[in-house]
């Protein structure tokens, strides 16, 4: 993979260890509204989605969702993530070494700007990012589609096909394909077929990454 000008990150599960323990408050919630799944197949059906596509993928499997869902799971969800929530093994070291090939880097998420203070905090990270943070909640634009990564890029002056995203979701990985830039897909849980399947080149451990870019 060429050396890139700029790398996008995905909050949930590449910087922050938060996955499980979001879809584990996700997963008791819908318990409550007549829809039973484990954590693993919460996973599964939603990540990688914005909250108003959980919702209707959520009714399709049935459940009974009252109007102001989203924000009753929000609560819970980050009550859930103050318990405390982690780095991503290997995600500091990545950020040093971009750090040292003066590589600048931001964030593009699907979840709220709310959601990556209470687990970006927790880890350091919130005054790293708080500048250079892209949400779908705030661009009206949500993953798959490309114009939150489009926006960074032309926020930072540099061309889409030197950007390089790290995704650990189909969806993100194919929002990186449609705008046309490099995709680093962070597999921690499965094989990575699926992050395959976009173009993404997988890996399982986040630390493969200063290889991959050439920033050792």
């Amino acid at each position: 993979m060429t050396r890139p000008d700029l790398v996008i990150f995905d909050c949930d599960g590449v910087l922050v260890d938060s996955e499980k323990v979001s879809n584990h408050a996700m997963a008791t919630n819908l318990a409550r509204h007549g829809l039973t799944l484990t954590v693993e197949e919460s996973m599964a059906a939603f990540v990688g989605s914005s909250m108003p596509e959980v919702e209707a993928k959520a009714r399709e499997l049935g459940a009974d969702l009252p109007k102001d869902w989203i924000d009753e799971v929000y609560v819970d969800m980050f009550d859930a993530l103050r318990q405390g929530v982690d780095p991503v093994p290997g995600v500091l070291e990545v950020l040093s070494a971009l750090d040292r090939a003066g590589i600048p880097c931001c964030v593009a998420s699907n979840g709220s700007r709310a959601k990556m203070q209470i687990t970006l905090g927790q880890t350091g990270l919130w005054s790293r990012f708080e500048s250079v943070m892209f949400s779908a909640h705030e661009l009206g634009t949500a993953k798959p589609a490309p114009d939150m990564f489009l926006t960074a890029a032309a926020r930072f002056g540099i061309t889409p096909a030197s950007c390089v995203v790290i995704e650990d979701s189909p969806t993100g990985a194919l929002a990186a394909k449609r705008a046309g830039m490099g995709c680093i897909g962070f597999a921690a849980f499965d094989d990575g077929a699926a992050l395959a399947a976009q173009g993404a080149s997988v890996i399982q451990e986040m630390s493969d990454v200063v290889g991959l870019l050439q920033i050792g």
